[in-house]
């Protein structure tokens, strides 16, 4: 996918997570953009790693820079101590505009991720982002237990009660997902 299709994408989805009552600062923006790519198959392209609060695309947050520098994304500076909110702008309207197969292509997957995602803050981001990246990345062939306790070895901050609610949910999301996708 192109730069520009890319922006599309992810100027959308900013929009729809604030429609969903997300913050959508960038670790809300990261979890839901690595959803979105692996677990809808939206071609964006970004190379997650297992970082300190879950999967995270250095490159993703270098393309949301860059997407601020050109007036498609803007912050939305808070109170101490929360950080800033991302925002899309009346630009990224006009560039939805350019690209309506894009928009359209990928507009009801992108819904999907922002419906799923709906009110969750970033710990429960951190869990649920994390037992997607387990379940794709490390233990595909796992029992639900086995990835909730693998789940629990990479991130100890997590209970197993937690990580076990967070792979029933990736699990149901996975299976509500291959609707989307056919």
């Amino acid at each position: 996918m192109n730069s520009l299709k890319t922006a599309v994408v992810l100027t959308t989805l900013v929009t729809r997570l604030r429609e969903n009552e997300s913050w959508c600062g960038e670790t809300h923006v990261q979890k839901a953009a690595y959803i979105l790519q692996e677990l809808l198959e939206v071609p964006t392209g970004f190379e997650f790693i297992l970082y300190k609060h879950g999967p995270f695309s250095f490159d993703l947050r270098a393309e949301l820079t860059a997407l601020r520098a050109d007036g498609l994304l803007q912050l939305e500076p808070q109170a101490p101590p929360y950080g800033p909110r991302i925002a899309a702008t009346k630009l990224s309207e006009k560039l939805q505009e350019l690209f309506p197969k894009t928009f359209n292509r990928f507009n009801y997957r992108i819904d999907f991720v922002a419906e799923s995602l709906k009110g969750k803050g970033v710990v429960e981001l951190e869990r649920l982002a994390t037992a997607l990246y387990v379940t794709r990345e490390i233990l595909s062939e796992g029992t639900p237990s086995d990835r909730a306790q693998k789940l629990v070895d990479l991130k100890p901050h997590v209970t197993l009660e937690e990580a076990s609610a967070a792979i029933e949910q990736i699990d149901n999301l996975m299976e509500n997902a291959q609707s989307k996708l056919n």
